[in-house]
């Protein structure tokens, strides 16, 4: 089996995929925090503030780990995939 070599091709398409699905799926990782690791979350309380300011670290690690995927393509369905997931647990 030949081993994997990490390259700069497809850096657009793993790029975009971090950027919008990252996006979404960390502002989906945030509500789930709200609602259920913390219980519900009042307005203007600290929990709310720690949901609001937690999206922002939760895009920058998913956008550095969507380089890791082999192609832009494996990003942009195992991100889609991990967003349908998120969103369908916060909806119910």
């Amino acid at each position: 089996m030949k081993p994997f070599r990490y390259t700069s091709s497809d850096w657009f398409g793993k790029a975009s995929a971090g950027l919008l699905l990252g996006f979404l799926l960390s502002l989906a990782l945030g509500g789930l925090l709200a609602r259920y690791g913390l219980g519900g979350v009042a307005p203007f309380s600290i929990q709310h503030q720690l949901t609001m300011w937690l999206v922002s670290p939760l895009l920058v690690i998913i956008l550095s780990a969507c380089f890791l995927f082999r192609s832009s393509a494996q990003a942009w369905l195992w991100l889609g995939g991990a967003n349908v997931f998120a969103w369908v647990l916060l909806a119910l």
